[in-house]
């Protein structure tokens, strides 16, 4: 009897698992949707005016589901001042991958957001107190090799548009770091809802001056998608977490690449160059690497506690 519990145990463990897999690649596929309505946008509208319709759409979306009569707990924070930062660093992440994408590639640009778990091993030294070995140290160095390849940060090669990707790649690392302290004191519904509503409230005020009427229906659909996508993607990412551990879901983020190159070549016919490709496929082998070190330390950690 004890036998053929576990095994159903094991069985419904399994299931979830997948079921999380399956959540987070689908979180991703509305990631890249948000990037692929944001790059067609930009031909027209201004940067500012796509990020304010992402966090909109994304806030009323997010206020429905979770209601402020029936689920008050979404609308509350025991660090205001906190939320209020990582808002802006998701705002700051948001509008400077919008400027990147009006020049560069969808891959290209994903290969450099790629770096971000790099950036966040490093920010966690000083800001969490965490401690960094030579091994996660030379993954961190193998992959910056990577990003180097994809950006070529040479006079005859170096696009600086590629300056707006790397600043979303820090604010986007902060942002996690940040998001890692705020997970402990606040619900997940509050980090959605809060991170959509900041965001669309410190905007509204500038949209009457950058206005640009958008020219026919296709443009509003995109306008609506962009914050339809943002925020079931976030949701997407919360159910996935609630149904798998981090160290299982880790090592798909990567599967991105994939959606955002085929999305470019689909919708922009843009075909990743070599350089891209190399850089690309080193700063994925250098994060799954990392992903699986610390996969095997936390259940090494786990051994030795029971």
């Amino acid at each position: 009897m004890a036998e053929g519990e576990a095994a159903t145990t094991r069985s419904r463990d399994a299931s979830r698992r997948l079921a999380g897999i399956g959540l987070m690649v689908l979180a991703l596929v509305c990631f890249t949707g948000i990037d692929t309505a944001a790059k067609w946008l930009g031909r027209s509208l201004p940067p500012l005016e796509i990020t304010f319709f992402r966090y909109a759409g994304a806030f009323v979306l997010a206020a429905v589901v979770f209601n402020p009569l029936t689920a008050r707990h979404a609308w509350r924070t025991r660090r205001p001042g906190l939320q209020a930062v990582r808002a802006l660093l998701l705002l700051g992440s948001t509008l400077f991958n919008f400027l990147a994408l009006r020049h560069l590639q969808l891959a290209e640009t994903m290969s450099i957001a790629f770096g971000v778990p790099f950036l966040v091993a490093i920010l966690s030294v000083p800001l969490l107190g965490e401690r960094v070995g030579r091994d996660r140290w030379g993954a961190i160095a193998v992959g910056f090799l990577g990003v180097l390849l994809v950006t070529r940060p040479t006079p005859s090669h170096f696009d600086p548009a590629m300056l707006w990707a790397f600043g979303n790649a820090a604010c986007y690392a902060l942002y996690v770091i940040v998001t890692r302290r705020l997970s402990s004191v606040d619900s997940a519904a509050s980090l959605l809802v809060l991170s959509a509503a900041l965001p669309t409230v410190l905007l509204a005020p500038f949209m009457p001056a950058i206005w640009v009427q958008p020219s026919d229906p296709s443009q509003w659909l995109l306008l609506a998608a962009t914050g339809l996508c943002g925020a079931l993607g976030h949701f997407l990412l919360i159910l996935a977490f609630t149904r798998a551990p981090a160290p299982v879901l880790s090592p798909f983020i990567y599967t991105q690449i994939v959606w955002m190159t085929l999305s470019g070549w689909l919708v922009f016919a843009d075909v990743p160059g070599p350089w891209t490709i190399a850089g690309a496929s080193v700063v994925i082998a250098s994060g799954l690497w990392l992903v699986r070190r610390e996969h095997r330390a936390h259940r090494a950690a786990n051994g030795a506690a029971e």
